[in-house]
């Protein structure tokens, strides 16, 4: 009868050559690796479109640990990267205004703002989302909803910014070269209320950079499916649901916290130092 060999962790490691403690470091760096895996896993329950810099924000973990982890277990944020093309735009002469918050840095709220609009298909059908950004505090300040992506979608949604913000006027607002942002209403609209006008060149979509990954991360954050909405209504909750959610709990990288967290902190710093 051929006797079995009692297989223990010092027999395994002199198998292979190792140490003793080795083995006991790797159980215990498998563990703990497990442990943070089923913690990403949460978090991205609740934060879908989270990438390794805002999970090591949330857990307070080193970011080059998650970024292992992640690689590890093979765990991927599911990221949204259609864009709306606007061909007709391309064929149209630029406009005669430069792009004023390239290189730029504002060091207070309701000063600089973006705008753009982005689409969002429903039932077979589109419907166009506008949102004005603050760019100080990365807060959607206004936004509006329509069945067209024409002067009026980008108005409403400029208008809703000023409501929203007890109508502090920015200095400057930019946006890129579409058509709707072009048109008579829009800039003289602008210049009536004294707003500097400042635009993208034209086929060049990250210079408005700022809403370009809003809208990344908005569109994973309002759900992989949009037909769960059982009603066009629903889905305009949805819609206002996320933007909350995004002004108010998302971790903005730049940030480290919220939009909104952000602005109440900065509001509350003025006035102790008052």
């Amino acid at each position: 009868m051929v006797e079995q060999k009692k297989v223990t962790k010092t027999s395994i490691a002199k198998e292979l050559g190792i140490s003793r403690q080795s083995l006991y470091y790797r159980s215990r760096q498998e563990s703990k690796d497990e442990v943070l895996k089923e913690q990403i896993l949460k978090v991205l329950e609740l934060h879908p479109s989270y990438g390794y810099r805002r999970l090591a924000i949330a857990l307070g973990i080193n970011k080059k640990r998650i970024q292992r982890v992640k690689q590890k277990y093979r765990i991927k944020p599911y990221k949204r990267k259609v864009r709306l093309l606007k061909r007709l735009d391309l064929q149209r002469e630029p406009m005669p205004y430069p792009n004023m918050v390239k290189g730029s840095c504002p060091i207070r709220s309701n000063t600089m703002y973006a705008s753009d609009f982005t689409y969002l298909r429903y039932r077979s059908k589109f419907y166009y989302l506008a949102t004005v950004i603050d760019l100080y505090t990365r807060e959607i300040v206004g936004w509006e909803i329509s069945k067209r992506h024409d002067k009026y979608l980008i108005l409403k949604a400029l208008i809703n910014g000023l409501t929203n913000t007890k109508f502090k006027i920015p200095y400057i607002i930019h946006s890129d070269q579409g058509s709707e942002y072009c048109s008579k209403e829009y800039t003289q609209f602008l210049k009536y209320l004294g707003i500097n006008i400042s635009m993208s060149t034209k086929a060049s979509p990250w210079e408005n950079g700022y809403q370009e990954g809003f809208y990344s991360g908005f569109k994973t954050d309002l759900g992989l499916e949009f037909e769960r909405f059982k009603t066009l209504g629903e889905f305009v909750e949805g819609i206002h649901q996320t933007i909350n959610y995004y002004n108010k709990s998302r971790i903005h990288t730049a940030l480290r916290m919220s939009p909104s967290q952000f602005r109440r902190l900065n509001n509350l710093s003025k006035k102790r130092g008052s």
